[in-house]
């Protein structure tokens, strides 16, 4: 069948060309002209989809794949659902290491998608042999016929949105994206997509979202490694505990810090006000550009690209639970609980 009668061969034909939504409501008190790259509608919900596909085509064309061969992956929770649903459509065996602040919906996910996981806790140092890093270099060792992905340090993540995302963003906007920002996490997403886009116009700025807790903006601006500035915070996706080689620290313009609780919030004002179910870094995305926007960082005719890298449905138990919300001691006067808004007929 022809795929274009929008008939597919399999899932992994889905991946890419997402769509871009512009933002209407939550933006609407902030100069600028604002554009949500929806990486949610890509088939495994996400932007790791991407690079999911992309590594492994890659690493079956060098022969480091092969078939009846297991992929062993770190992930936080996106990347392993893209890894697991190309292993089972490449018929691969998938082991995921996953950080214990991953929500529970995530983990789910990936069991439901045929993956054996790990989960490592997340509040040790990247060296210490808990952590999902050694855990997944030491099941690499242990398993003949694996592969390690390791996504914080393959400078394939960011040829993947080079590839695709760059040029997907460039040919939405006609060439007239001013701004892009997008989370840094591994850096592929941010890194790739600023490649390509910096080719085409020099001038567009790139704006990284970090997390206090994380490195990353203090090695920026530094170039210093500063443990001090490690610390636990609740964002998933979101920030290092370490420096990851697939970051282009040059190509990237600055980094704003934001906070668990107004990133948390920020999210469940998406889905209010834009009716885009969207997970917790695109409420971290979007805290930035609220940041950026109380510093007259816009022009009114500036075209600002805003990347949501997931969908809401797997922060069930985190941000879109007052359970969890409350627990965080995130409701206080300025925002309450949405409870409020189921009522039991009895």
């Amino acid at each position: 069948m022809k795929k274009d009668l929008n008939v597919f061969n399999n899932v992994l034909e889905l991946i890419g060309e997402t769509p871009l939504i512009k933002l209407n409501n939550i933006t609407s008190e902030f100069k600028g002209n604002y554009y949500a790259k929806v990486e949610a509608f890509n088939p495994g919900h996400s932007s790791k989809d991407r690079i999911a596909l992309h590594i492994i085509e890659e690493a079956e064309k060098k022969g480091i794949l092969k078939p009846g061969d297991t992929i062993i992956e770190t992930t936080s929770g996106n990347t392993g659902f893209s890894i697991a649903m190309v292993s089972i459509i490449k018929g691969y065996d998938c082991i995921l290491a996953v950080s214990s602040k991953s929500s529970g919906d995530k983990i789910d996910m990936l069991k439901s998608m045929g993956a054996k996981v790990y989960v490592c806790p997340a509040h040790v140092s990247a060296d210490d042999p808990r952590s999902y890093y050694q855990v997944a270099k030491r099941l690499h060792e242990e398993i003949k016929g694996s592969v390690y992905i390791n996504q914080y340090f393959n400078e394939l993540n960011i040829d993947a949105h080079y590839d695709t995302t760059g040029p997907e963003i460039w040919n939405q906007t006609e060439g007239k994206i001013t701004h892009l920002v997008a989370c840094s996490g591994t850096g592929g997403t941010i890194s790739g997509t600023a490649k390509f886009l910096k080719e085409k116009n020099p001038n567009i700025k790139i704006m990284g979202v970090d997390a206090y807790g994380s490195v990353l903006k203090k090695y920026h601006e530094t170039k210093e490694f500063d443990e001090k500035e490690i610390y636990p915070y609740r964002i998933e996706g979101l920030g290092k505990n370490l420096i990851p080689t697939a970051t282009d620290f040059e190509i990237i313009d600055e980094f704003v810090k934001v906070t668990d609780e107004e990133s948390a919030h920020s999210a469940r004002e998406i889905a209010m006000t834009e009716g885009l179910f969207v997970g917790y870094t695109s409420g971290a995305a979007i805290q930035a550009i609220k940041q950026l926007d109380s510093e007259n960082r816009f022009d009114e005719n500036d075209l600002i690209v805003v990347i949501f890298p997931d969908h809401g449905s797997r922060y069930m138990s985190k941000v879109y639970s007052d359970k969890w919300m409350s627990e965080q001691g995130f409701f206080d006067a300025k925002n309450e609980e949405t409870t409020s808004l189921i009522q039991y007929i009895k």
